[in-house]
């Protein structure tokens, strides 16, 4: 279903099921990825027990993570005037915005273990998941 108004351009309708396919992939390799993050952090020090190396915790966030970013990517093509200019704009912003949770955490050192070796494993992750998950938006927004 494509959406106009006033100050957006048409959006094509997307194939759901490739969507999905694109985005399961996505979390997939994100997944993956943030495995290897904490498993190279976990080596090089981090604490074994550190609840943000832990895999239920890495997993939930890159899937919320994707999800969230994915409804965000669709909102922005949908009501931007200039989609791409807004996106080039924004997602460097939010990703600079989703260190603050980490940051905090180093600071105020509120969570047992966080190090800084745990600490960059975070910021790690977060950009693991920005670099899958924009390539799979961009590839998902592309109508065929």
């Amino acid at each position: 279903m494509a959406t106009t108004s006033a100050t957006a351009a048409p959006v094509a309708a997307l194939s759901k099921p490739r969507v999905a396919v694109i985005l399961v992939v996505a979390v997939a390799i994100a997944i993956a990825l943030n495995a290897v993050v904490a498993t190279i952090a976990k080596a090089a020090g981090a604490p074994a027990d550190f609840g943000g190396l832990s895999v239920p915790a890495y997993v939930s966030m890159t899937i919320l993570g994707i999800l969230a970013g994915w409804i965000g990517w669709r909102l922005v093509e949908r009501h931007a005037r200039d989609p791409r200019r807004m996106l080039t704009i924004l997602v460097p912003v939010v990703l600079l915005l989703s260190f603050i949770p980490d940051i905090l955490l180093a600071v105020l050192q509120f969570m047992p273990g966080a190090t800084g070796t745990a600490i960059l494993a975070l910021v790690a992750m977060h950009i693991v998941v920005a670099a899958v998950a924009v390539p799979a938006y961009v590839l998902a927004s592309r109508s065929r």
